[in-house]
């Protein structure tokens, strides 16, 4: 009865560990819709500070909502350098 009482929390414990690490990895992989994006979830991209995160949110006021993620490089600030460095980590929606 004790073995298997033992695998029993086992069995538990490496199921339990499964599922955080896919829940941290779906977590990791949510892509940043640049559309309805805040200025704090911008920053949180790779290169992309307070400064810019700002000249996102007033471009995407004035012009519109981004057809394309690469739209994105219309914004001042925002070049092929950036682009590329954050491309995998943003969506349009």
């Amino acid at each position: 009865m004790d073995v298997i009482r033992k695998v029993s929390v086992i069995l538990i414990f490496v199921a339990l560990i499964s599922f955080v690490g896919e829940y941290a990895d779906a977590e990791h992989n949510t892509k940043i819709n640049i559309n309805t994006a805040t200025i704090e979830e911008l920053m949180s991209l790779n290169g992309i500070g307070e400064k810019k995160a700002e000249s996102i949110v007033e471009h995407r006021e004035k012009f519109g909502s981004f057809s394309t993620i690469e739209d994105l490089k219309g914004v001042k600030g925002v070049g092929d350098k950036i682009f590329n460095k954050i491309k995998d980590q943003i969506v349009v929606e």
